[in-house]
């Protein structure tokens, strides 16, 4: 199909898409820059405090539909999918795959030993990932903040705070028994085998859509392994069914699809935001400035460290300090897949229900969560599992490329290989117990670490900000996202963390940022 009928296929499809080319007011006095889960608390907090925000989000705004294929899916993807890329990239299969160029929902951004897959949509990351939001041990936590964040507060306020709010629960015993979920029962009798003892763990996905979905009432979407491109029919109770939601009801957030953040210039009156206005083909359809007083950086750990290490290295944004751009890292990912496994069911469901932990096979500790096979569209008998182990000391830092006008990420070649061996030395125990065999003979490697879903870090908490997210040296410049975290989220997804941050954060700088008369 031609890239022109392409995109007459995708304005028949998701016409809403094309319909929010709108740009944001010239002049705002606090702006939100996304609106994945840091930017979608910020948001909402600011909204209940009676403080008005805009939001700008690159992305688009994409619909919910119990019936129609809003999103493609890793089968066979489409422009829906990826943001803007071009040529040949590597699936989270490791398969290579090519889409048109299009607006999609997911990032892939490739840098020269890493690729990092992040949200490019209304709801940011919440769209895409697969729902599990696991709050660390105390142990891993410490390790982290080292004091800078007090986990009992974490613990009893914030946590629960956000798991309220995303009604999280974990995948109830009848869906689980459902024939889509039997590869996550093999999963589960696998790592039993092994002398592991899968667990339970949290999730966003709605039971009461997974019912549906199960029961024909709705057309199937994570039941058939859809989660990564999207899901159509609402099924993850994302961020644009609660926090912005909310937010936006208010009345005193408005969120502004479709606009892409240059740079960000201070002056003697607060700052100055250079953004383009594009539609869903990249068209620039204008570019202007929004003056403002206060930035809340929500554009994930990429987003939001690119803005200010370009920032910092042109001097638009004066006072920053040396650990601008430090600290990332891949929160330990790693793709593992075993093969020749038992085979339970038709399809495979994409929502994780267990996963299990490992202490003492390698000096690094690492997990593995109960996956799906990304891209097979029937069970063929692949168990798939994300692993992540807890890496403190393999980190990376982005440099401004003053010839390309761009930001790269100097992530070391051998930057995953310590962790690698140790999810490696897990999925071998497993597969010796289980006579599977580690990867898919010829295709797929048994532990692959060339990409992460889960970069955090580079304007580290209590390092390129004080221990609330406020910029060293720069005034009413706050961090609220994933690049606040230290490069690992304690060998779990970041997600519950991140959000939870953002709460404690939020909350004190309301408390101390913002004197009453300054923003209503």
């Amino acid at each position: 199909m031609s890239i022109f009928n392409k995109i007459n296929f995708y304005k028949k499809t998701v016409p809403e898409i094309f319909e929010q080319n709108v740009k944001a007011p010239d002049d705002a006095k606090v702006v939100i820059i996304g609106s994945g889960f840091g930017g979608a608390v910020t948001a909402l907090r600011l909204a209940e405090a009676g403080i008005k925000s805009v939001v700008l989000e690159r992305g688009f705004r994409w619909p919910k539909d119990d019936q129609r294929k809003i999103f493609t899916n890793e089968t066979l993807p489409d422009g829906r999918g990826f943001w803007h890329k071009k040529g040949f990239f590597k699936a989270l299969n490791t398969l290579p795959v090519s889409v048109d160029d299009f607006g999609g929902v997911v990032d892939v951004t490739s840098y020269e030993n890493i690729d990092v897959w992040r949200g490019a949509c209304v709801g940011g990351g919440s769209m895409v990932y697969t729902g599990v939001m696991i709050q660390p041990e105390r142990q891993y936590f410490d390790q982290l903040f080292e004091g800078r964040v007090d986990y009992d507060e974490m613990s009893n306020i914030f946590y629960p705070k956000v798991r309220k709010a995303l009604e999280l629960s974990k995948i109830p015993d009848d869906i689980y028994e459902s024939s889509p979920f039997g590869h996550s029962r093999v999963w589960d009798e696998q790592s039993r085998k092994a002398g592991y003892e899968p667990y339970k763990v949290d999730s966003v996905f709605n039971e009461n859509i997974l019912r549906k979905e199960l029961d024909g009432e709705c057309r199937a979407s994570a039941i058939i392994g859809e989660s990564t491109l999207g899901n159509s029919d609402g099924a993850k109770f994302d961020l644009t069914q609660n926090y912005l939601l909310d937010a936006e009801y208010s009345g005193m957030t408005a969120i502004y699809p479709g606009q892409i953040v240059d740079s960000i210039i201070s002056d003697d009156d607060g700052y100055r935001i250079q953004v383009k206005n594009t539609d869903p083909e990249g068209n620039i359809l204008e570019c202007y400035n929004i003056k403002c007083d206060y930035i809340f950086f929500a554009a994930g750990s990429i987003g939001t460290s690119e803005l200010l290490v370009k920032a910092k290295a042109l001097n638009t944004i004066k006072g920053m300090n040396e650990h601008v751009g430090k600290g990332w890292g891949t929160n330990g990912d790693a793709l593992v897949v075993r093969s020749f496994s038992q085979l339970k069911g038709l399809t495979q469901a994409a929502p994780c229900v267990s996963k299990i932990d490992d202490a003492t096979s390698s000096a690094m500790p690492a997990t593995l969560e109960n996956w799906y096979a990304p891209g097979i569209p029937v069970n063929i008998g692949i168990a798939g599992s994300l692993g992540m182990a807890f890496d403190l000391k393999n980190r990376a830092e982005f440099k401004y490329n003053e010839e390309s006008d761009s930001v790269d990420l100097l992530w070391p070649e051998n930057g995953n290989d310590e962790a690698v061996d140790a999810i490696r030395k897990v999925n071998n125990k497993i597969c010796r117990e289980s006579l599977s065999i580690p990867g898919v003979p010829l295709l797929v490697p048994d532990v692959s670490a060339s990409f992460t879903a889960h970069p955090l870090g580079g304007m580290v908490l209590g390092m390129a900000t004080d221990n609330y997210g406020r910029i060293h040296g720069a005034k009413n410049l706050y961090v609220m996202d994933g690049a606040a975290l230290p490069g690992s989220a304690g060998l779990v997804n970041p997600s519950l963390t991140i959000a939870a941050l953002a709460e404690r954060n939020i909350q004190e700088i309301i408390k101390n940022d913002f004197p009453d008369e300054s923003v209503i």
